[in-house]
């Protein structure tokens, strides 16, 4: 069957801007989280993996490490402090789930401590990082089907959580401080 003009462009096009070379080049393996392994995880109730973020999987991408987690917080109490934390090396991406809430960013942070480095909110979710309370900051209202990027270094909590709140963070790790190939123990098989 006779090929078209069109479809020689195409294939020449394709040739030229995807070299045979880049084809023996070696990927990281595609990385499935289901919604069932993400009801086992929020439903694990072991030692490891067990807190408030429950990380999932984290995946070595060559260059960087990128990690899942799924979080779920209960309700805050109306006028009380809002916690920060602030992780000096890992962004972050929410995709609410569920809830809503009111996302503070941003402002000044009283009595900033670090987490200690065995701490497993440091070892295996978003390396080092720091907690305290916020004095003032940016206050984005925010609900189910939201996204929202904290960059690296920026000073994040939650107020205004009626119910629950239930969220997806993706995490870029260009420093791989989180471990390579970490999986949840929900999902070890």
């Amino acid at each position: 069957m006779p090929r078209s003009r069109v479809q020689w462009f195409a294939l020449s096009m394709a040739a030229a801007l995807f070299p045979v070379s880049a084809l023996a080049q070696q990927t990281a393996p595609v990385t499935a989280i289901s919604k069932a392994d993400i009801a086992a995880v929020l439903q694990h109730k072991g030692t490891e993996g067990a807190g408030v973020d429950r990380q999932m999987k984290v995946v070595d991408l060559g260059k960087y490490n990128l990690a899942v987690g799924i979080l779920r917080r209960g309700p805050t109490k109306p006028g009380a402090p809002v916690g920060a934390i602030t992780h000096s090396q890992v962004t972050e991406a929410f995709y609410v789930v569920s809830g809503s809430a009111t996302l503070v960013t941003g402002g000044d942070v009283i009595k900033p401590v670090a987490f200690p480095a065995d701490n497993e909110i440091v070892k295996i979710a978003v390396g080092p990082s720091t907690n305290g309370t916020f004095k003032a900051g940016d206050r984005l209202p925010i609900a189910a089907g939201d996204i929202i990027i904290v960059p690296a270094g920026v000073p994040h909590g939650f107020d205004d959580i009626k119910e629950e709140l239930t969220y997806l963070s993706i995490r870029p790790d260009p420093d791989h401080v989180l471990p390579a190939g970490y999986v949840h123990p929900a999902l070890r098989k």
